[in-house]
């Protein structure tokens, strides 16, 4: 498969595109695997990638019930960041930002990885108190941001209403700059093309049903729709559908299943070229390179398996909208979307091994599972590869839940995205 390239572009318009492969393999599902990864989505396929290209491991099956990407990794906002309060989950997020700026060239693959920066509004003075602390506590882990005025933010976001009569007035904020948004389904097709040519087998529409252990409890293989698969290590990367699949293996895990909706506008002549969150009604929004205005906002406030998400949720969201930028009040939805996400008590994520035998899991990101794809990718492969957590990830281990080292990163922000 030949490296991608401005001159082999230029090449393959002047003989009618006739000279692509495609992007990846299409092969059999073989009998046995070092690895067997169950999610074929960014994670899933980030994980295969660096246990092939860092650690040698060749021998790997990722296995997609349904096609690449089509789970929370093609139904997302595409927000990048790293602005968390804990030392953890800064170090471990900001790893992952350094992996999306240098991912499009690691890849061979244009991820549109766009560092247009991200602006999180307070409303209160109260709020603004909040985001002094949380911008302090950053700084002290090394992550870039600062903070700005009113003014500074409706020079940036002239859309946003924040004159002092408005329903949510704007009291200032932060900046992250580093931050921005990328393409969902290029990380996913990146990730795939690049594990494939490493000789990783790619298995779509191949449904994991149980788990095959042996006498002493150690996970030993799974049972899928095209039959039984053998390996020495299965990793789960499911997002929302965790829970069910740990239960096949006998494992309950602390995670709670809701909807995440999300939405695209008609088209419009660029308005918004940053990404914006405002504290007050938890919505935030960006404008793609294709024109649509791309919104979401807080969860879906019960379990579900849902990709459609309920009606109060959109009233919320999209009167949050028209409430703070009033002149998008007739712009029109597009589509609308959910994702499943995966929520555990303390709001971050757990990597790892579990204490089935065998079995290791990478989960509970909830909302912010696309923007550390790489990292938990990356983290993920070293703990199967070399047996051990990476520094990165010890934190996150399962074993907290037993500890109480818990890391609650939702009430140290004030929000949940």
């Amino acid at each position: 498969m030949s490296r991608y390239s401005a001159l082999r572009l230029l090449w393959e318009g002047i003989r009618g595109q006739t000279g692509w492969s495609p992007a990846w393999r299409f092969p059999e599902l073989r009998s046995r695997y070092d690895v067997v990864i169950i999610g074929g989505g960014g994670h899933g396929l980030a994980t295969a990638y660096y246990l092939a290209k860092v650690h040698g491991v060749r021998n790997i099956a990722v296995l997609e019930r349904g096609w690449l990407g089509g789970g929370n990794t093609g139904r997302n906002t595409t927000v990048i960041r790293s602005n968390y309060y804990y030392p953890e989950s800064a170090r471990l997020y900001d790893f992952s930002l350094r992996l999306y700026e240098g991912l499009a060239r690691e890849l061979n693959y244009n991820v549109m990885f766009s560092q247009r920066g991200m602006y999180i509004v307070a409303h209160s003075q109260h709020q603004l108190e909040s985001v002094r602390r949380w911008v302090g506590a950053m700084q002290l882990n090394g992550i870039d941001t600062g903070m700005v005025t009113t003014a500074e933010i409706k020079r940036r976001i002239p859309i946003l209403d924040t004159s002092a009569a408005a329903r949510f007035p704007v009291c200032g904020g932060f900046v992250q700059k580093r931050a921005g948004t990328a393409r969902h389904d290029a990380v996913a097709w990146g990730y795939a093309r690049a594990a494939d040519r490493l000789g990783v087998d790619i298995i779509q529409n191949c449904e994991v049903r149980g788990f095959i252990k042996n006498a002493n409890g150690l996970v030993t293989g799974v049972d899928t729709s095209r039959g039984p698969v053998a390996a020495d290590k299965v990793a789960m990367a499911v997002a929302g559908h965790s829970s069910v699949l740990a239960r096949m293996a006998g494992l309950e895990l602390p995670v709670t299943s809701h909807a995440l909706q999300a939405f695209v506008t008609e088209p419009l002549k660029p308005v918004l070229d940053t990404v914006m969150l405002s504290l007050a009604t938890g919505i935030y929004l960006s404008q793609s390179d294709k024109g649509g205005l791309v919104i979401g906002g807080e969860l879906d406030r019960y379990p579900s398996y849902a990709q459609r998400g309920n009606m109060p949720t959109i009233r919320n969201v999209l009167g949050a909208v028209a409430e703070q930028m009033p002149s998008l009040g007739r712009v029109r939805l597009a589509r609308q979307w959910a994702g499943i996400v995966d929520i555990v008590p303390d709001s971050s994520p757990i990597l790892g091994e579990t204490p089935v035998p065998g079995l290791y899991v990478n989960c509970g990101w909830g909302t912010g599972g696309f923007k550390a794809i790489p990292a938990g990718g990356y983290l993920l492969a070293h703990h199967l590869a070399t047996g051990r957590p990476h520094d990165l990830a010890a934190p996150f281990s399962l074993a907290r839940f037993s500890t109480g080292a818990l890391i609650d990163e939702a009430a140290a922000s004030g929000i949940a995205h």
